[in-house]
Order: C-alpha cells, then structure tokens, then sequence
C-alpha cells in the first residue's frame, strides 16, 4: 500500500500543481516514507518543489519534547535554512506572518484515531487559518491505526478545547484526510483543499485492523506512543491523564499500563469483571508492577493493570478501551469509595475544569463514576445513541470502503 506522501514523492503529475508555488510542510517525527525517509527531507530532496516553509506540532517537527504542556519553539531548519514554525510553542494557531510564508501547505500528520490527540485540533486550526487567509491544503493521509470502531461519548458544546477539536466521540474511527474533510463540511469553510488518499489501505484487514503490519514500520507520532497496542488501548487509557493513577509515563509501556503504590490489582480486576465482563471482551488484563523514571509516582513501585491489546487474545470488533477504563475508574470507586482520583491541576491550558471533563468532552463520565447508584448500563445508554449517530454522521465521509 502507499500513504499519501509516497504518492506524491513517487508521481510527478500529483505534484504538477505545487510547481512555482510555496510550499510548506506539517509533519512530526511519524512523517515518513516508507523507506523512513523524514517527509521533509524527502520533499527537499525533489527537486520540482520550492519548500518555503515547515510546520511543528505538539512536541516538534522532529519530536524534541517528551510531555504534555512541553512547548517548541521556531527555529532555522540548519539544512534547509527555512523556517520551522511552532504551532505548540508562543502560539496554537498559525499567525499572519507564519500564513504568509507559504501558497500552498502539505499536511502529513499521523493520528491515533482519537479526539484528545491534539495533531486532530491543529488540523482544524490550520484549516481555518487557510480559509481566512486563502491559503491551499492539501492532506496527505495515512492510516488510523484504531481502525474503524467507534466509541465514547460525543463532546458536548462549550466543551471545544485544545483537545477537544468538535462533536465527535472519543474513538472517532476516521483518517485525518477523512477528519479533514468533516471539518470542513461541518465548519462551513470556503478554501482550496483536497486530500491525497492513500491506496492500498483496507482499515478491517487482520491483523492490522487499521495498521498496514509487516508493510510499513511503527515511528512513534509522540514520545509515549510506541506501538500499536498503545494505539489501540488510547482512547480508553488518555483518561488516565486527568486521574492520579500512573498512565506508564517514565515506563517502557506507557498508556499500555496504569496502577498506583496504593491499589491492588488483583481486587480491581476482579471487580471489573463482576460489574461489566462485556466491557472487558477482547484484550487481557493482566496484574503488573512498574516503577517510573519520572511523571506521576515517579521512583516509587506501583502496583497495576497491563492492558494487552495485541496477540491471540486481541479481537478487534469486541475490543472497548474507553469503557475498560471508565470500569476501571468505578470499580475503584466501589474498593476505595474516597479514593483521591481525579487530578486537579492545568491541564492544555485549561486552568478552570477538570481534566477528566475536558477529556471527556463533559462531566458526564465523572458524574457516571462517582455516583454510586449508576451502573455500566446508565452509561451505555448515555453513550450509544452517540456513538449511533456518529457512524450514520460519518458515512459520508469514508473515503475507504
């Protein structure tokens, strides 16, 4: 198969429409080709494109800084002597000066298939930016490694917020070129775009499942994303950000693992299967001890859940990460009713809600977890009726059938 940059690099016809034109470039360290090529450099390396400009996410161009709230700032690209402008740095969205430095911009961003994963929220911003400015995008997509299921509660309105770019659920199941064109039809955006698909991708092939596996090689698109398992578990395990439990930052798993110095696993898994065992169909859950290097309980030994969503005991229909953790979180509560679990402190920038809410898109999933008459079904008939008009709002926009 070939993602969208492959296509442009190998067809010189795709790239007619750049010639004489300024051109820049978003990407992350995940922005390869298939020979690992970084896409900027491959692009550099043509000779029929005139690179004015690049562009960096959260954590860089080339994937400087490891946490979140970590900013990058511009700088000199030393090889290309053009400007690496940050859209994690002094500034989210790309100023006037930044728009001006370019005709047209390349978007070659690799997502995990997830709301809270901020490359989603860029996307938007420099979509808007381009439609003010009348600048022209063109998405080169890949794969979303989480494939097509779709789970999680929709954001709600007033809740938009750096990692939360719209009305979508958690698990969203679309590529970026596919997200790139929701945006723009639900935005109402006048500008000059089009994506370049990819060919060769079928998103419910095993044992991918949405990850071309033994065709193209993992390159992390983050620090803390280091495989596929991780990609697969996201959507439920980014929760863990807005609770004191260890996510597994500062381990060699993170968002794979979580614990705490002071749970115990084996009581929380088997309270986890007595309240919802359909919740816990399709992965394993395994008891684990992990001690990390630096983030949450750093340098103290924590007791935890491995969530293995890879292997013969991986099934990718059944597998419901969002709703594993969500179990989690109450069958915690049910064991250690006054536990301090939800972590107050800024959050993206965001200094006046929770964590977990913004996450979330609402307060609904606390509100779910704390209450202790709620049951696993209260929340599954909160969250299905959105999880059903978000595949009918999708359709659509599918772009792979």
């Amino acid at each position: 198969m070939r993602f969208g940059i492959d296509r442009l690099l190998e067809d010189r016809d795709l790239r007619k429409p750049l010639q004489g034109r300024r051109v820049a470039l978003l990407a992350h360290p995940a922005s390869v080709t298939r020979d690992l090529t970084h896409s900027l450099d491959a692009l550099a390396a043509l000779g029929d494109i005139r690179l004015t400009a690049a562009f960096g996410p959260q954590h860089g161009l080339r994937g400087d800084k490891q946490d979140n709230m970590v900013e990058s700032p511009d700088f000199q690209d030393p090889q290309l002597g053009i400007p690496v402008f940050s859209l994690y740095g002094d500034v989210r969205r790309p100023t006037p000066a930044m728009m001006d430095s370019f005709d047209v911009l390349l978007v070659d961003l690799q997502d995990l298939g997830c709301r809270i994963y901020t490359f989603i929220t860029t996307l938007r911003y420099v979509l808007e930016a381009a439609a003010l400015y009348g600048k022209q995008v063109v998405i080169l997509d890949r794969p979303n490694p989480a494939g097509r299921p779709v789970e999680g509660l929709t954001l709600r309105p007033g809740w938009e917020s750096f990692v939360g770019a719209g009305p979508m659920p958690m698990r969203h199941g679309l590529t970026l070129g596919e997200l790139a064109d929701w945006f723009v039809s639900s935005l109402k955006l006048d500008l000059d775009y089009a994506v370049l698909g990819m060919e060769g991708w079928e998103p419910d092939a095993a044992p991918g499942h949405g990850w071309p596996l033994h065709e193209r090689t993992w390159i992390n698109p983050s620090p803390n994303a280091p495989n596929l398992g991780m990609a697969r578990c996201y959507a439920g395990t980014v929760m863990l950000e807005g609770t004191s439990l260890s996510e597994g930052r500062g381990t060699t798993r993170p968002l794979e693992i979580f614990g705490a110095p002071d749970i115990d696993p084996r009581k929380l898994i088997a309270t986890m299967e007595g309240l919802a065992p359909q919740w816990l169909q399709g992965c394993r859950l395994r008891e684990c001890w992990f001690e990390p290097t630096f983030h949450k309980h750093a340098g103290k030994l924590c007791a935890g859940v491995q969530i293995h969503a890879e292997g013969p005991c991986y099934d990718h229909q059944t597998f419901r990460p969002w709703r594993l953790m969500a179990l989690a979180f109450k069958a915690l509560r049910q064991l250690q009713p006054d536990y301090d679990l939800w972590r107050d402190f800024p959050y993206e920038y965001e200094f006046d809600r929770l964590a977990i809410d913004l996450i979330n898109g609402s307060e609904l999933l606390r509100q779910w977890v704390d209450d202790p008459a709620a049951t696993p079904g209260d929340l599954d008939a909160l969250t299905l009726p959105d999880e059903q008009a978000w595949r009918e709002e999708l359709e659509p926009f599918l772009l792979y059938r």
